[in-house]
Parts: C-alpha cells; sequence; structure tokens
C-alpha cells in the first residue's frame, strides 16, 4: 500500500496529491507485481538476455536494464498491440493453411539442420524489412529484405551470410511443405533468422540477384527475383 501521509509538502493527517511523476511510478509499480503473479518468466518466449546483461523483447525489439523493466513493457501498449499482431496472423495462417508468399522466424543453425553445437550468447533477432514488387519489363516478382545489425561490433569483418535451404531440410516445421523453401541469414552474434518463400527457380541473371553489406549503417540488402514471368499473384500482407 502507497504512503501518502508523509509526503513532501502535505499536511500530518492528509493524503497529498500524488505528482505525476510519482502516479507513474506507482503505475508501474503496480503493473510490475501484477506480471509477477500472472507471467512465468522462464517460459517467456519473447525474453532474452543478451551478452551485455540487459534483456531484449524479441518481439518488440526492445532492450530493457532489468525483469522488472521489462515486466513493465509487457503490460505496455506496445507489447499488448504487438501480441495481437501476432494472435492474428497465426489465426489468418490457420485459416489458410499456411499459404503466404514470406514468412519470417527466428531459427538456429542447429534446428535448422537437425545438428548440435555449442550454445553461443546471441544478440538477439536482428531488426528486418521485406518488400514485394514486380520488374516493370518482364513482369517477374521482385522480392527485398533487409536486415539491420545495430549492435555488431566489428562489420567489416563479420559480414552476414545467406543460403537457401529446402523444405525437407530444415527441421523447424513439420510436416514439411515442398511448395515452399527457406532463405536464411546469419551473422553472430545475432540469431539465425530464415524467411519462408515461394519454391519457385530464382533468376541468377546479371541485376536479377544482388546483395550489398553496408558496414557504415550495419545492413544487409538481398533482392531476387523469380523466373515466373509474373504469372501468379503475390498475396499482400
Amino acid at each position: 500500500m502507497v504512503d501518502r501521509q508523509n509526503r513532501v509538502g502535505s499536511k500530518f493527517g492528509g493524503g497529498g496529491v500524488s505528482s505525476a511523476q510519482q502516479s507513474e511510478r506507482e503505475r508501474k509499480e503496480r503493473l510490475r507485481e501484477l506480471a509477477l503473479e500472472t507471467i512465468d518468466l522462464a517460459k517467456d518466449p519473447y525474453l532474452m538476455r543478451n551478452h551485455l546483461g540487459t534483456y531484449e523483447c524479441k518481439l518488440c525489439l526492445t532492450l530493457h536494464t532489468n525483469e522488472a523493466n521489462y515486466l513493465s513493457h509487457t503490460q505496455g501498449k506496445k507489447h499488448q498491440a504487438g501480441l495481437a499482431r501476432r494472435a492474428a496472423m497465426e489465426a489468418r495462417m490457420a485459416r489458410s493453411g499456411g499459404d503466404t508468399d514470406v514468412m519470417m522466424m527466428t531459427t538456429s543453425s542447429s534446428n535448422a539442420r537437425g545438428t548440435s553445437h555449442m550454445n553461443k550468447v546471441r544478440i538477439g533477432r536482428p531488426g528486418y524489412e521485406v518488400s514485394k514488387s514486380r520488374d516493370p519489363l518482364t513482369n517477374e516478382r521482385c522480392l527485398t529484405f533487409e536486415l539491420h545489425y545495430p549492435e555488431l561490433d566489428d562489420p567489416r569483418n563479420r559480414q552476414p551470410r545467406h543460403r537457401f535451404m529446402s523444405a525437407y531440410e530444415q527441421r523447424v516445421e513439420t510436416p514439411p511443405d515442398g511448395k515452399y523453401q527457406y532463405l536464411l541469414v546469419a551473422c553472430d552474434p545475432y540469431e539465425t533468422v530464415g524467411f519462408k518463400i515461394p519454391n519457385e527457380k530464382i533468376n541468377r541473371g546479371e541485376g536479377k540477384f544482388v546483395t550489398n553489406w553496408d558496414v557504415k549503417t550495419k545492413v544487409f540488402t538481398l533482392t531476387l527475383h523469380f523466373l515466373d514471368g509474373g504469372q501468379s499473384n503475390i498475396t499482400k500482407k
């Protein structure tokens, strides 16, 4: 219970008036206590402790100094909105049988290949953007992936690597769906991420498959074109 009797500037026996700052502190403390009663941090899939000793929300890509700060964040509008969007996306995928053009997932080398490696300290998932377009001349479908690695300490010697993986090679989604393949992008100490894309031929011609690593902004960009000539539509999400 909050003691309002002995506030500075208030008369003895009077409740006193809370300042905006004090009210906000008390609100966050109440939210933290509520979260402690309802959330098991050991089972929270979005909480990760990084190599700096701070905590990261993998859903919102935010950093937090301690567990209490993270718990307060989980009760905020940003995290709750993220949970709602994630639930809506999973519901749409369930209704459509997972039939989407591009889906991002966090994975690891051991999960993807079905082999085991020593655990490494990870920073977390890189920020990313995926854009869809069509080539104005050939009408080929085009995908551009942009991944951000702001915490990378040695960008000149840690260029992100990518490779394609078949649905039958990976061990993350079962049963495998031959209609899709996976584009994996790895850059230690960040988590390896994978993008689920249509299992169609990719145009490897000049200017049709391009990668770029900007060491100043620490942004990796990959652009690819499908060889279908635009015969099938791209579903907008």
